[in-house]
């Protein structure tokens, strides 16, 4: 395949460069394409991605749905056949404005304002369109093989919310026709495991408008599952010495501005409010609440470590283009936890924590994961908190902890809190990207900045070092992975309903009743289908749509038996126990957390 380079050169494309050159040249071609069926449409940013490539649009009053896409795809088909030549040549500042202003691209005027002064400007043509790009680009659309548009979304200018919202047009390609069917196929599958999809289905969890966009509820079953996957780590955590406690889900403003979050966070956060001259704001994250715990009373090095847990409500400002269901909301709650402890217990605590994530991943079977050693990046003047000393501090001693504790890691620059370095574990889920799930973080700057201190052996008055770690992440996002790793097809343990009763008739519906009501006092979780339908039909809806672990099909054998037929959802095997029977073995399995 041959490209274009900005400087008129036609090469063979390496290797390394030829998918993102495939999605650049398809993110002009869409372009040309809107621009043919929208005329007014001005045009931001239009690059390549991991996967594929978008274009930010301006289309004044005209809102697209899904239902534009195929007129977009079809005009860009149309212009892959048309086989038109991409020209490139390059013109100075002043003629380059000039030309962007000629053609009404408000968006190009501005980003030239940003380029340097001795910046080359540089335009890539194929027919009547005109885009500035650095390039390269193919030499004719013909060359672009397999795409696809797959959705639209919103986004900012510059990405700055007080700029003007656009329109996200998004879409993939592919060298051919295969790669694109692998993808679709990978597709499908990612949409069988939507976590929105399934508890949609499951009736898990909802979100409505009227609430709020990324304000997820969790309905019944779905909070059961939630509180299932709360009693959860904090057993785990009780037996290891953590102490839990529940705090406010707001702050004041300056209790944020003391921990630094109102300079290095101010725009994740939602606007303040003001009440009676004090001015508070929603939480988004708990550390400086354990602060102030911490700083309630003297302490001690007998004291330490001590460590502070809670399952916290916490609220950040996402932008409306980034929420996915509960995986990423503006509501969510975090298996949080704050570890006060003297440097010599840093190795210790980290190796406990470690320890913990590695447990928990056991007992959920997650093995597909990753270690992280997340830095700083030393020229970000703004995001981290400015001490090269304490960063220098922080790094090398969790370097040099996780190198004690044999744990496999990279190292990351840029990842880092705004106050400290940190562990990050990153999955791999069933279908997507990899992202973070567990998090240790270590900080000398939060303790310092809060003034804590603690009575040492000698009677000296020293700061203690904060460990921030969150095992299961948030529950609501590890509920999303859960969902989409299982497709809702839980364990025994977690599942909502755990025991479906499935009368085959009104002949044995008393029996059923009492079996029932036997097992709702045993504490097992389980409902009773007395819907007018054939058995066949309820015996596929508990499997199928509410994925129950154990159906009891009840007919009047089973009623002059007094005893149960059982169906394992896993086997799809029926076995007859006693009613007693069968009540044990569920109880041993759910204790067991088969």
């Amino acid at each position: 395949m041959k490209i274009l380079y900005n400087d008129g050169h036609v090469a063979e494309c390496p290797a390394e460069l030829e998918l993102d050159t495939l999605r650049h040249s398809a993110a002009h071609i869409m372009a040309q394409a809107v621009k043919r069926l929208y005329p007014q449409a001005h045009f931001a940013y239009g690059p390549a991605t991991e996967k594929g490539f978008h274009y930010d649009i301006d289309l004044g009053d005209v809102k697209l749905g899904d239902e534009d896409l195929p007129a977009i795809e079809k005009e860009m088909q149309k212009i892959v056949k048309e086989n038109l030549p991409f020209k490139v040549y390059p013109l100075p500042r002043e003629e380059a404005v000039k030309l962007m202003e000629s053609r009404g691209e408000i968006y190009k005027v501005e980003h030239i304002s940003d380029l340097p002064e001795d910046a080359t400007i540089t335009f890539y043509q194929q027919g009547d369109y005109i885009d500035m790009c650095v390039g390269p680009h193919l030499t004719y659309t013909k060359a672009l093989k397999a795409f696809k548009l797959t959705a639209l979304s919103g986004a900012y200018w510059k990405n700055d919310q007080k700029n003007k919202m656009l329109t996200r047009i998004n879409g993939v390609a592919f060298r051919n026709a295969e790669e694109l069917a692998a993808y679709e196929k990978e597709m499908e599958e990612a949409r069988a495991r939507d976590h929105r999809r399934i508890g949609k289905d499951m009736s898990l969890f909802m979100t409505d408008d009227l609430v709020g966009k990324g304000l997820p509820m969790f309905l019944p079953k779905g909070y059961v599952i939630w509180q299932q996957l709360e009693n959860y780590i904090r057993d785990k955590e009780v037996m290891l010495g953590y102490q839990h406690v529940m705090t406010p889900c707001v702050g004041t403003v300056d209790l944020y501005r003391t921990s630094g979050h109102w300079e290095h966070y101010k725009d994740n956060m939602f606007p303040a409010m003001e009440v009676e001259g004090e001015s508070f704001v929603l939480r988004p994250m708990n550390c400086p609440h354990h602060m102030r715990i911490y700083a309630n009373r003297p302490r001690s090095y007998r004291d330490l470590p001590l460590r502070i847990g809670e399952i916290a409500h916490d609220f950040r400002f996402e932008a409306s283009g980034t929420l996915k269901g509960i995986e990423r909301g503006r509501h969510f709650c975090q298996n949080d936890a704050h570890l006060f402890v003297t440097p010599e217990q840093i190795k210790d605590e980290v190796a406990s924590v470690v320890d913990l994530i590695f447990s928990t991943y056991k007992d959920f079977g997650i093995t597909d994961y990753r270690c992280v050693l997340s830095l700083r990046d030393p020229d970000d003047k703004v995001k981290y908190h400015q001490d090269d000393a304490m960063w220098e501090k922080a790094e090398s001693a969790l370097r040099e902890v996780l190198r004690e504790l044999n744990i496999d890691f990279t190292e990351e620059i840029g990842e880092a809190a705004f106050y400290g370095p940190k562990l990050d574990v990153n999955v791999k889920p069933a279908v997507g990207a990899e992202y973070t799930l567990s998090t240790c973080q270590l900080d000398f700057c939060l303790p310092a900045k809060f003034d804590l201190k603690y009575i040492d052996k000698d009677g000296s008055e020293k700061t203690p070092v904060v460990l921030h770690r969150a095992i299961l992440g948030s529950l609501d996002r590890f509920m999303a992975y859960l969902i989409e790793e299982t497709k809702g097809v839980f364990p025994l343990w977690l599942a909502p309903v755990q025991v479906k009763v499935l009368p085959v008739s009104d002949k044995s519906m008393e029996y059923a009743e009492k079996v029932y009501q036997q097992l709702r006092e045993r504490r097992i979780r389980v409902e009773l289908d007395d819907r007018n339908e054939k058995i066949g039909y309820k015996i596929r809806y508990a499997r199928q749509v509410d994925k129950v672990p154990y159906m009891l099909i009840l007919g009047e054998k089973e009623v002059a038996e007094g005893n149960v037929s059982a169906r394992d959802r896993a086997t799809d095997q029926t076995e007859a126990y006693t009613l007693e029977e069968f009540e044990n073995k569920v109880l041993r399995e759910i204790a067991e957390r088969k």
